[in-house]
């Protein structure tokens, strides 16, 4: 498959999300908008079109990372417990800084999926035989485990709905002034490019990395950084956005390979292709309400995962 056509059809979708939505906005006025058309179109559509193109590209290029980091292509922030140990930090940060700004909550969210997937890494390498089956499903149960410990003290405390709200992967609520801490993910997909050859040699095992010279352990923290950061920064602004990070990597690599830096850009453009268009469904499956694209890149990706898993199984 041509890698140009992943990115002819992500600029084609992108315009059409421009355009898509409970208020008409035709085409044919681009250049001549009334106030409420230029209102929604700038203050809504291109902030809510930008975030789905940083939101989708981040997180599979974080789950493309961890799957290197765990040599297992079923690993990624939502299998390995880094979205909800920093759900679990922005509990703390709604507990203890109830008044913090978000780049507050996001710093604390970024520690917690720091600790999170540190731990979680630490505890597959005590799972005999590196099961490629078994790790995913070790990394939900930790993940569960966690959220249950999130969602028991969300209760005590009344945050249950404060937290459903705040975390539900939805693009409605984005617009011009409350987004911008997104754009912290593209310079940290840059970074990840200039390191892609190292992860990629970190994924052929600790003993190679340690024979062609290079630091494992930190190049594997610096992946977990990485990782932290940008998940912490998408679940603050955006919410969960389950499956993405899995299935997106695997499908590219089915055409592309797995050497890293080839892959990135084009497992980047690929995850944010899919988010537009489940987007997209999201606002014309039920017009004129909106289904939340978490629900719409749940139930595909679940879909996807487990056809993966199958598969996986069976080779």
């Amino acid at each position: 498959m041509k890698k140009t056509i992943p990115i002819g059809l992500l600029i084609f979708f992108s315009v059409l999300s421009l355009f898509v939505g409970v208020q008409s906005i035709s085409i044919t006025h681009l250049f001549q908008f009334s106030d409420l058309e230029q209102l929604v179109f700038w203050n809504t559509r291109i902030p809510r079109t930008a975030s789905l193109i940083i939101a989708g590209a981040t997180s599979s290029v974080c789950g493309l990372i961890m799957q290197h980091l765990t040599q297992n292509k079923f690993v990624s922030p939502t299998t390995a417990g880094t979205m909800d140990s920093a759900r679990l930090g922005m509990l703390v940060a709604m507990l203890f800084f109830p008044a913090s700004s978000i780049l507050i909550r996001s710093f604390i969210a970024f520690i917690f999926a720091f600790l999170g997937t540190y731990l979680f890494i630490q505890l597959i390498k005590k799972i005999p035989g590196k099961n490629q089956i078994m790790i995913p499903l070790v990394g939900v149960m930790f993940g569960n485990i966690i959220g249950s410990v999130v969602t028991f003290f969300a209760y005590q405390f009344q945050l249950i709905q404060n937290m459903t709200s705040w975390l539900q992967g939805n693009f409605a609520t984005v617009t011009k002034g409350d987004y911008e801490l997104i754009y912290v993910s593209v310079p940290i997909l840059i970074i990840c490019y200039f390191f892609a050859y190292k992860f990629t040699i970190v994924g052929m095992g600790e003993d190679i990395a340690v024979n062609v010279g290079l630091n494992y352990e930190r190049t594997q923290m610096l992946g977990l950084l990485l990782v932290a950061v940008t998940s912490s920064v998408t679940l603050v602004t955006i919410g969960g956005l389950p499956f993405l990070g899995v299935i997106i990597p695997n499908i590219v690599s089915q055409f592309y390979g797995d050497q890293m830096k080839q892959t990135l850009w084009i497992t980047a453009v690929s995850g944010s292709l899919f988010l537009v268009m489940c987007d997209i469904l999201s606002r014309v499956i039920r017009q004129p309400y909106e289904v939340p694209v978490s629900l719409i890149v749940g139930v595909i990706g679940s879909i996807i995962f487990i056809v993966l898993l199958v598969k996986g199984a069976k080779e």
